[in-house]
């Protein structure tokens, strides 16, 4: 998945937080705060969020509070294994922004549909369409271990000394780069490597910063498995249905904000079926 969580089991935690309930209820009782938009988000993951509120999901998540007419509330945690169980599953907070969902996570109905990107300094590799592109064999190639793209790699013969990983999670105290994504942008400008490879709402917004001109390349034509495009959307708690109905419909009522943000900061918008890339009207166009 794009952004990955170790999902664990929550429904003890759920009870607690809920407080005791008849055995015999068909449903866990919602806990959600409606006076409030409560979000679960990280403090350090450009660009989807920040503490500052820089990011393209703080900005839709002001969105839905506007829509929703509350103020708006965060509960701050490092995205990584245990994320999801310890804000949206302990019930400190009623909604991730971003999710493709899960084992914990109740999803809505996708805002936007995206794909994995390949990188790479302007010009060097012109009119590049796909991982089996001959002139990537002798490329240095830095991508995210265990994202999709890795085993696309492996069929194609880019799996050698040449691929360089880069592990998922980095939570040093003295880390040079926010996130990983950053540190692979950062070595590509200062040629540590040559291509990147890049869930493309990261790749898109991190290149453009990056200060050294780069070429952002979906990668939209890559055989269905493994799945290099995926669906994104909101994360609810399970159960909680009238909840995630209320975002559904502000997710429906607010599309072309939203849609805004999301090209404002570079995110590889495609038709909600075809590998296609939006145009700002909503029609699709050819890769």
């Amino acid at each position: 998945m794009p952004r990955s969580h170790s999902l664990l089991p929550v429904v003890a935690l759920l009870l607690i937080a809920a407080g005791a309930r008849d055995a015999r209820a068909q449903h866990l009782p919602d806990l959600v705060t409606t006076d409030v938009l409560r979000v679960c988000s990280d403090p350090g993951n450009m660009p989807y969020s920040q503490r500052k509120g820089g990011g393209f999901e703080n900005k839709i998540a002001e969105i839905v509070a506007d829509e929703l007419k509350v103020k708006l509330r965060y509960y701050w945690l490092t995205q990584g294994p245990g994320f999801v169980r310890n804000t949206l599953g302990t019930g400190l907070c009623d909604l991730i922004i971003g999710t493709s969902g899960g084992e914990v996570v109740q999803p809505t109905n996708p805002y936007y549909r995206s794909a994995y990107a390949v990188v790479t300094r302007k010009g060097e590799v012109d009119g590049l369409k796909g991982l089996d592109d001959p002139r990537l064999k002798d490329k240095k190639i830095g991508i995210i271990a265990g994202t999709p793209p890795v085993a696309r790699l492996t069929e194609v013969g880019l799996a050698g000394d040449r691929l360089i990983p880069y592990a998922p999670y980095t939570f040093a105290a003295d880390r040079k780069h926010q996130t990983v994504a950053a540190e692979v942008i950062a070595d590509l400008a200062e040629k540590k490597v040559d291509v990147a490879i890049l869930w493309g709402p990261s790749a898109g917004w991190l290149a453009r910063e990056s200060g050294v001109p780069m070429d952002v390349v979906p990668l939209l034509n890559e055989p269905g498995r493994p799945a290099l495009t995926f669906r994104v959307s909101m994360g609810v708690r399970h159960n909680e249905d009238d909840w995630k109905r209320t975002i559904n419909t502000v997710l429906r009522k607010r599309k072309d904000d939203i849609e805004k943000v999301l090209r404002d900061y570079g995110v590889p918008l495609l038709a909600a079926e075809e590998n296609k890339l939006l145009e700002a009207s909503g029609d699709a166009k050819d890769p």
